[in-house]
């Protein structure tokens, strides 16, 4: 053990200081759940259901920390000049931070065109999707028509289908539409339909929305009836505003699905003009092949609005996710 601890000294020295003061908290943290386990274990009174509750807390917060490290990480790297990237051991707390790396990943990287041209496209597929899935949803929540159940397992299986699986049937329809007069400037290939087209609805957003109407007490529907209420009034009076946070839930999930879209833009796209933030990060790599720095400040501008989305909507995607769990 001393001849190892001789051996470590050198390697402990030759660390960064910040790298340094890391593995010291996580030693100390570590200290602490071990006491506060042993507390919680075999203490007894306020002082172990304390020791419990703040074991809980640690815990949930080193949770969160190996959850951001590598957001954390992404931002250290796109402030570090180039050549201390890959420099070992590691820089976690950059002393220059060298901000125009982003002034040069914006302009290098086309960024407004791309950003803006991701924002046109996942707009428009979260707002059919979320149109699709409510109206889809309230058809198999309150309407009875022939062949209702089977539809709805229809609706289900295409969940089970994987997006790739139905690539090179959707890029052949774009394709084929591209020569069609009306349709083709506005859905064929290398258009901004081609990009919208096959996401307009989702068998997730239409049985995520159904449950939350069937939560509904069917006495509102029954009252709505006597008060003269149609079903198009009562979706949109009674049935959509008390479904608003399972609606919320779903526009981030539309939203992160649509601005995370690589593959789809690639293959249905060639003009530069019309190409995604995504397709537009590999390009940046490309153009920045020496300058890991600029891509790394790419990668935050990228990530960027998914971040602000959904730290200004958690409430709205925990209650949207959890509505109709718990009846009272």
């Amino acid at each position: 053990m001393g001849a190892d601890a001789v051996v470590h000294l050198p390697v402990l020295a030759a660390m960064a200081p910040g790298f340094r003061t890391t593995l010291v908290a996580a030693a100390w943290i570590g200290g602490l759940v071990v006491v506060l386990v042993a507390v919680s274990i075999f203490g007894s009174g306020p002082w172990a259901r304390r020791a419990s509750m703040l074991n809980r807390y640690v815990w949930l917060s080193a949770l969160a920390l190996v959850v951001l490290f590598p957001i954390y990480v992404t931002i250290v790297n796109s402030l570090l000049r180039a050549d201390l990237i890959a420099a070992r051991p590691p820089t976690l707390f950059p002393t220059d931070p060298q901000w125009g790396t982003y002034a040069d990943a914006w302009s290098e990287g086309h960024f407004g065109r791309y950003l803006f041209n991701t924002a046109l496209v996942t707009t428009l597929t979260v707002v059919a999707q979320v149109v699709t899935s409510v109206f889809a949803a309230y058809a198999f929540a309150y309407l009875e028509f022939p062949l209702k159940r089977t539809l709805f397992v229809t609706f289900l299986a295409t969940m089970m289908v994987p997006l790739e699986v139905t690539f090179l049937t959707n890029v052949q329809t774009v394709a084929d539409v591209r020569s069609v007069p009306i349709l083709g400037p506005l859905a064929g290939y290398d258009t901004y339909g081609a990009l919208v087209v096959p996401f307009l609805a989702t068998g997730f957003g239409a049985f995520l929305v159904r449950q939350s109407f069937m939560a509904l007490p069917r006495d509102l529907r029954d009252a709505a009836a006597l008060d003269g209420y149609g079903h198009w009034r009562f979706m949109l009076r009674v049935a959509v505003p008390l479904s608003r946070p399972t609606i919320a839930a779903l526009s981030l999930f539309s939203f992160f699905g649509a601005w995370n879209q690589y593959l789809w833009p690639l293959l249905v796209t060639k003009d530069d003009r019309l190409r995604t933030v995504q397709i537009g990060l590999r390009q940046l790599s490309r153009v920045s092949i020496d300058r890991f720095n600029v891509t790394f400040a790419g990668t935050v501008l990228a990530v960027l609005p998914l971040l602000i989305l959904l730290i200004v909507f958690q409430k709205q995607l925990v209650r949207g996710l959890t509505a109709g769990a718990v009846k009272g």
